[in-house]
């Protein structure tokens, strides 16, 4: 029950920062003019390329037939818009796929960005043309819209769901038996969370309580990290690697260590003990830092996920890439003689990333068993 009550909490926060980040991106400034990227001489862009495969987007893109040729077809599945018209106050709902993929306006609306920019939905004047204002920034809507990553979360919140239920159905049909299966494997990553992590750090008598969230959000994490590097339908989407995702899982641990957060907590951050009196009254230099350092450490989680994820996808894709760029630059020869090395590298990368998905959910189940543990440890009750 409080595996699913967290996860409607992660969608519920998902939906708060896409509301943020929409009215936020009302304000930012459009490109005057396209910037040229460096392409080979068929027209390959290998950065747009990279950063289209690990940022989000409207639809979720398979694959694409004949590309370049007249008779080029994109298959892809749509996903819903859902937009707030701020100028006449309607709700307008519909599917991606009537942009044609970005090809066509509809309904007033129209996509902009794509390659090295974010995909956003800007409003269309009659000829298609997205609207800008005087300061060259795009006029958009409020943008609720279930877009790639959304759909991946619900995916992987879906197969953790199925899995642990599946679990737990096990664990009573095999009572008393050896765990085998999935059983096993779950077995071990709870009793590594819960013994290895959770407790040691947040201590006997409070990490009970603590322990579904924690231990959720591990299996969380290292989920959609494993489902990042599966290359195809329902796998593929840089989920952590999306700064939105860290973020709301980084405000939930910051909500859950400030409310948990007892008098010594409080003491220790705006008095801090063994420090000279003269930093903490006259110049509260101590309680500014330790005050600050509230939010600095739900940063250090967001921002570590986000960078370790989308680096190791990046450098993959770099890596693969590199048979086009030198067959398209030089010599259909060249890309045949650079491809084995480019595909033993990948491998190997991958290989590592798969290490990279569990340790990054490891590492961020540890600080947020840290940061608790911080908010509710009593030193008089350890003494005693």
């Amino acid at each position: 029950m409080r595996i699913k009550v967290f996860i409607a909490a992660l969608c519920a926060l998902t939906l708060t920062v896409n509301i943020a980040k929409a009215e936020t991106d009302n304000n930012a400034e459009a490109p005057t003019q396209e910037t040229e990227q460096p392409k080979d001489d068929d027209g390959f862009n290998p950065g747009a390329e990279i950063i289209e495969h690990i940022s989000d987007a409207h639809e979720w893109h398979i694959m694409t037939l004949n590309e370049g040729q007249a008779d080029e077809k994109h298959i892809s599945i749509p996903l819903p818009i859902i937009l707030y018209n701020t100028r006449d106050g309607k709700l307008d709902v519909f599917m991606s796929s009537k942009f044609h993929h970005g090809k066509e306006a509809y309904k007033g609306y129209t996509l902009v960005g794509g390659g090295t920019e974010a995909q956003e939905i800007a409003y269309a004047d009659e000829n298609g043309n997205a609207i800008t204002d005087e300061s060259g920034a795009y006029l958009k809507p409020l943008d609720f819209s279930i877009t790639k990553v959304a759909v991946s979360v619900m995916i992987a919140s879906l197969i953790l769901l199925l899995i642990l239920l599946g679990v737990k159905r096990s664990c009573i049909k095999n009572a008393g038996k050896a765990p085998k299966g999935m059983q096993s494997l779950m077995e071990i990553l709870i009793l590594f969370i819960r013994d290895g992590v959770v407790v040691p750090i947040i201590g006997e008598k409070h990490y009970q309580r603590y322990l579904p969230y924690i231990l959720t959000l591990f299996l969380f994490i290292f989920l959609c990290n494993l489902l990042g590097l599966v290359p195809f339908f329902p796998g593929g989407v840089n989920v952590t690697g999306n700064i939105a995702i860290t973020g709301v899982l980084a405000v939930i641990t910051f909500l859950i260590t400030t409310f948990s957060g007892n008098k010594h907590y409080w003491k220790d951050i705006f008095n801090t003990p063994g420090v000279p009196w003269w930093l903490k009254f006259p110049l509260p230099i101590m309680p500014l830092v330790e005050f600050v350092g509230m939010f600095t450490k739900p940063f250090v989680l967001m921002v570590r996920l986000f960078a370790n994820i989308t680096a190791g996808h990046i450098v993959t894709l770099g890596f693969i890439f590199l048979i086009f760029i030198f067959g398209n630059t030089m010599s259909a020869g060249v890309g045949y003689g650079v491809s084995p090395v480019s595909v033993i590298f990948s491998l190997f990368i991958s290989a590592l990333e798969c290490l990279v998905a569990f340790i990054q959910a490891y590492v961020f189940a540890m600080l947020t068993s840290l940061y608790i543990g911080m908010a509710v440890h009593n030193p008089e009750e350890e003494h005693a």
